[in-house]
């Protein structure tokens, strides 16, 4: 059975699962589908075109499915995409896409903190952490089990590799590649992000690949394009310095250096 409070505002078109709970004041807006067991805390707004998964929390204050912020926006049918066991944290505010069906995506089990920001357009893989008062732009992909360190800003278009580690206050303006470390003012690459990869269960194999072609674009003289060339010829093609290679061969905005 859903939980209602009488003091919440829910549409007539919305769809609760069972065993969702409404908190006071809070307000659920017209085409919201909201899975099972998921709660919608006291004075959180799910506004229009909204899908949230199941067993999601959306805390006090916080805002998702909102108009996009942007000025070519007019008003046309847009949406937002949640997954399963993602969690809101107070006052972060998730933007709708822009453009006719445009649609922002945020995945499974995501950690979204206090006063975050994600804009319109954006596509957020599953087990992405967003720490706190992170202002992510519009069209921005992150993928899985990236990590953005509080107060960090990062620019339209640009593109956050897998299982990368963005330390807090950074200023973001090209593409993460995955696996690696970035922090710094201004922003630069510090190394592999072997806490993260250890704690996920990468092997020896992986981690020493991966270590190589850090070196390689990062400790040498090469400019990307030959570091790429030297990574193909000198580094074991496990799965990650493949998915490594195609992420920086796709990248339209380059790579952070």
């Amino acid at each position: 059975m859903t939980q209602i409070d009488e003091r919440a505002v829910v549409h007539e078109s919305a769809k609760l699962g069972d065993g969702v709970v409404v908190e006071p004041f809070a307000i659920i807006g017209a085409n919201v589908t909201i899975g099972k067991n998921t709660a919608i805390r006291s004075m959180a707004l799910v506004d229009k075109n909204t899908e949230i998964g199941e067993d999601c929390e959306i805390s006090h204050g916080a805002a998702v499915g909102g108009d996009p912020q942007d000025l070519k926006y007019a008003g046309e049918e847009t949406f937002l995409r949640m997954g399963d066991r993602t969690v809101v944290r107070e006052f972060a505010t998730i933007n709708r896409g822009t453009g006719d069906g445009g649609t922002t995506i945020v995945g499974n089990d995501g950690l979204i903190c206090a006063y975050a920001h994600i804009a319109h357009d954006c596509v957020v893989g599953d087990n992405v952490v967003i720490v706190n008062a992170v202002n992510v732009a519009g069209h921005v992909a992150i993928e899985d089990y990236a990590f953005i360190g509080g107060m960090t800003a990062v620019q339209q278009f640009v593109r956050i590799g897998a299982h990368c580690y963005v330390g807090g206050a950074c200023r973001v303006t090209k593409d993460v590649p995955p696996y690696f470390k970035i922090g710094g003012v201004p922003t630069r690459p510090i190394e592999v992000n072997m806490i993260g990869l250890m704690r996920r269960g990468f092997g020896e194999e992986a981690l020493a690949a991966l270590r190589l072609s850090y070196r390689l674009l990062y400790l040498s003289d090469l400019n990307t394009t030959q570091a790429l060339v030297r990574i193909r010829e000198e580094v074991p093609k496990t799965d990650e310095v493949l998915q490594l290679i195609s992420f920086i061969e796709s990248s339209s905005r380059g790579i952070i250096k």
